[in-house]
């Protein structure tokens, strides 16, 4: 998957655990924990929030990278 974050990084910035940051931005721990991970694409809206929690822009948390194809 070509989505790559830091939400991770930014979450202990915060202090705050994978609970919290899913109570901040009206998700469960577990799709938090999948994001981190690179399991789960958050929604557009998903993404907004949780980077208005973190006070950055989207881009700062999320990178999205083309697959390179092979010729």
């Amino acid at each position: 998957m070509p989505l790559y974050n830091r939400l991770k990084e930014y979450r202990s910035r915060l202090g705050v655990n994978q609970q919290e940051m899913g109570r901040l931005v009206g998700t469960s721990r577990q799709t938090i924990s999948q994001i981190e991970r690179g399991d789960y694409s958050p929604s557009v809206t998903l993404a907004l929030k949780i980077a208005r929690v973190c006070e950055v822009s989207v881009e700062d948390i999320f990178t999205y990278e083309e697959d390179e194809e092979s010729e």
